[in-house]
């Protein structure tokens, strides 16, 4: 019967390591979860930004005159 318990207690300590093991496992998959929200946040904000320098560009671009087909004047 002592050989019974004692396996029993090896089945406990290792089914609280698994147990242990699967809750930091847990908890770093929370950590990576935040962190992947975070940075698609921090990419939609330098998208959204990105986009509104392209517009800004275009508009100043748009006021300037058409380069022609002539020479520097060093030529």
């Amino acid at each position: 019967m002592a050989k019974f318990l004692r396996g029993d207690s090896d089945t406990t300590s290792r089914l609280d390591a698994l147990e242990a093991h699967v809750a930091e496992q847990q908890r770093i998959i929370d950590d990576l979860s935040d962190g992947l929200l975070h940075q698609q946040k921090e990419i939609d904000r330098l998208k959204k930004r990105l986009e509104a320098s392209d517009d800004r560009l275009a508009e100043l671009e748009s006021g300037l005159p058409s380069p022609g087909n002539e020479k520097p004047p060093h030529y």
